[in-house]
């Protein structure tokens, strides 16, 4: 059964890497364009992109770059005749129009538990709220934000009680990976029963931007700071200006009595060091 994966990020590549290697291998795989990546501007394909041209001969890569271009590219019989596709974590909204392509529906990976924390940035969020029920929900998309009727949902069984985003973005990630080469079998032969999500319960999250990572040493909460410095590490990226110059915080510990230290910074020219900065800042 023929099948198309939707996702360009980390996370989606681990999803992708674990259906693959259990030979669940799209026939078209939906990633964002290449771009230019680092102080040299080296034209950079998405890790999904990559994985695959590195793995997989047998799925064809397509790169639209606006909503209009996925729409024009389901209509035009791009995607070789899948009866089902995958969706994790891919960045743009996908419309009706290509929801409706597939006959057997389209599952999205979302690395939260439906209804809490849907949107651009689950992971982030949770980790900025000190979140302790950490899952990952399977689940039906429909024209909603991450509103349709789930498939299934798992609540990590073993949790870092600080992971940073790449932590927790790899563990997510496994065991989405994981759920689905489960259900995939029941789903294609459509033996799959679904829960509609309580909406009264749904919570949001936001996409981050670079001024979200400023943080005051003197007047933010150690608590706040030490969960920015996991979460949003490393984009946005987490920072304060210290005599007028831009420093960048790259990790921190909480230590047995509560106390936050940050361990590693990165100011502005210069290269990565350790210190030792106990907040807050007297």
């Amino acid at each position: 059964m023929k099948l198309t994966f939707f996702g360009s990020s980390n996370f989606s590549k681990i999803v992708l890497e674990i259906i693959i290697k259990n030979e669940y291998i799209p026939s078209v795989l939906i990633c964002n364009p290449d771009k230019l990546v680092g102080r040299k501007q080296i034209i950079t394909p998405p890790p999904t992109k990559q994985f695959i041209l590195e793995n997989s001969k047998e799925t064809k890569v397509l790169q639209p770059l606006k909503k209009q271009n996925l729409v024009d590219l389901a209509l035009s019989g791009e995607f070789n005749g899948s009866e089902f596709a995958i969706v994790a974590a891919y960045s743009k909204i996908i419309p009706k129009e290509v929801l409706d392509i597939f006959p057997k529906g389209v599952i999205g990976v979302h690395p939260s538990l439906l209804p809490k924390y849907r949107g651009a940035s689950p992971i982030q969020s949770m980790i900025l709220e000190g979140e302790e029920n950490i899952g990952l929900t399977l689940y039906l998309m429909d024209e909603g934000m991450d509103s349709g009727d789930v498939i299934a949902n798992s609540k990590l069984k073993t949790q870092n009680l600080r992971p940073t985003y790449k932590e927790l973005e790899k563990e997510l990630a496994e065991l989405g990976g994981k759920m689905l080469v489960e259900i995939l079998p029941d789903f294609m032969e459509e033996k799959i029963k679904t829960t509609e999500q309580d909406n009264s319960q749904a919570t949001f999250t936001k996409k981050f931007i670079t001024e979200d990572g400023l943080v005051d040493l003197q007047k933010d909460s150690p608590t706040l700071i030490e969960r920015k410095i996991r979460a949003l590490n490393p984009d946005p990226g987490v920072y304060a200006f210290i005599d007028g110059k831009r420093v960048k915080f790259l990790e921190a510990r909480v230590e047995e009595d509560g106390k936050v230290i940050i361990t590693k910074i990165l100011p502005e020219g210069k290269t990565e060091r350790s210190v030792n900065i106990i907040l807050p800042l007297t």
